[in-house]
């Protein structure tokens, strides 16, 4: 994998729009952070975020962020990103917050001549209750709650496209899209595991990258578990490129 880039520019413009691409019901700004609930659908979705490089966060305003998410019944999340301050790491690390995850954020640039529509990928501008479902479907835990998923995406409030692709007349593999300011999110990217190995990955991810351009967009970004070998691998090829690495770590209750 390749070493990531450190552009904090770019990273801040990827991390302050990806509050808007996939908003929480609740979203608290506390100082320089977002402070976003959703029920436990998706860590991202549940965890503070830094939104201005050098972030930091003092001891009372860290207990009133921990006090906040025991309240609403979840632990306390922090997204590492290259954002926040060394020193808020030192605390957070001090105080017990564990690596849970650890992802890499991607950028691609877009380009209509190279990245056409695709018109046998369905796009619906607002996510429908199929959509819901489909993705649903093929998740586990949590993310197979419908009511919490469309709590989320119902929120979206930029043009975005929920893309679902057929393969021999029947759902095969959905995503979603949301265009802001020039650069499009990809996310919520799903492959029906019975049909994986068919391109079908390759193919949503063209056919949305082709409606980001559409919308005037220059660049694309994702995120992408660092685990995800085969995801990083195809995303790669794509020309996206790795421009920054994060952990979210959680305090355990």
């Amino acid at each position: 994998m390749d070493k990531p880039v450190t552009d904090l520019a770019l990273v801040r413009a990827c991390e302050s729009r990806i509050v808007n691409a996939w908003p929480a019901p609740t979203t608290l700004v506390i100082d320089d952070w977002a402070v976003r609930f959703a029920n436990g659908y998706s860590g991202r979705a549940n965890s503070a975020s830094a939104l201005q490089a050098n972030t930091e966060m003092d001891d009372d305003t860290l207990a009133f962020i921990e006090k906040l998410y025991a309240e609403a019944g979840l632990p306390p999340r922090i997204r590492f990103t290259p954002l926040v301050a060394e020193r808020a790491r030192q605390r957070f690390a001090a105080r017990g917050y564990r690596i849970e995850t650890a992802s890499f954020g991607m950028v691609a640039e877009l380009d209509p001549a190279r990245h056409p529509e695709d018109p046998d990928m369905l796009v619906d501008p607002l996510a429908t209750e199929a959509w819901i479902s489909g993705v649903c479907s093929h998740q586990t835990g949590n993310k197979r709650n419908r009511e919490h998923l469309s709590a989320i995406v119902s929120g979206v409030r930029l043009p975005a496209a929920f893309a679902t692709l057929l393969h021999e007349g029947r759902p095969a593999a959905y995503a979603m899209s949301v265009a802001e300011r020039g650069m499009a999110e990809i996310g919520a990217v799903i492959v029906d595991e019975s049909l994986r190995g068919k391109g079908l990955g390759k193919k949503l991810m063209l056919g949305l990258m082709g409606w980001a351009a559409a919308q005037g967009c220059k660049l694309a970004y994702l995120q992408v578990d660092q685990s995800n070998g085969l995801a990083f691998e195809m995303y790669r090829r794509l020309g996206f490129r790795t421009v920054y690495a994060y952990e979210t770590r959680v305090l355990d209750r």
